[in-house]
């Protein structure tokens, strides 16, 4: 199965939920199937699940999703007994391993050699890791964790390579830069939740 396929399997389902995005493919293929202000791409690699975290933690009453690759989180490991610590219900994290640096030449990371990511999540407290075997598996697992409100940290094994990649690349560009991301999706969050994020520059009255 694909990431591509995943993300579309569950486009339409996710209603105004906030969405966190590693960088690279995982971006440019969420904004095709869902594009809008609700999207943050991140760039630095290891950060997407301490950030939907912290959304999570901060709009309790908000669903929070997170899309990530097995090279990104590999890079902040760490943050794992943090996430099993606080498992908030509004939070659905999603690894996408295809074992290698997708964007970064094809090399391999250790998932693709002898890293098991749902193993080492567990390892870390979170009981909810699960991999997901097949495209209706993953949705079900993303729609029924959504449905009863519930944290869930899924895994999905999917393809990538040379020609997997020109494919994606004939997707829209995720064309917002990564500061534009973040406060279009504050802005949004004011619009649509009724707060204050980040007051405007200059004088209040």
């Amino acid at each position: 199965m694909t990431r591509y396929d995943c993300l579309k399997g569950i486009a339409s389902e996710v209603g105004q939920s906030l969405v966190i995005t590693i960088g690279g493919g995982g971006s440019t293929e969420w904004g095709a199937v869902r594009p809008g202000e609700g999207n943050m791409r991140v760039r630095t690699l290891g950060l997407v699940q301490s950030i939907a975290l912290g959304l999570a933690l901060s709009l309790p009453k908000r669903q929070i999703l997170a899309v990530d690759g097995d090279g990104a989180l590999l890079m902040n490991l760490c943050a794992l007994p943090t996430l099993a610590r606080e498992k908030p219900d509004n939070l659905i994290y999603m690894v996408f391993d295809n074992g290698m640096y997708e964007a970064s030449g094809l090399i391999k990371t250790a998932t693709g050699v002898c890293a098991d990511l749902i193993q080492i999540a567990r390892g870390a407290g979170i009981k909810e890791a699960m991999w997901a075997p097949s495209l209706e598996d993953f949705r079900d697992k993303v729609v029924t964790s959504m449905e009863k409100r519930k944290f869930a940290f899924i895994g999905a094994r999917v393809e990538s390579g040379p020609e997997y990649i020109k494919q994606f690349k004939k997707l829209p560009r995720f064309d917002v830069s990564e500061v534009e991301s973040v406060y279009r999706m504050m802005r949004y969050i004011e619009k649509t939740e009724g707060i204050s994020v980040v007051p405007p520059p200059g004088p209040r009255n």
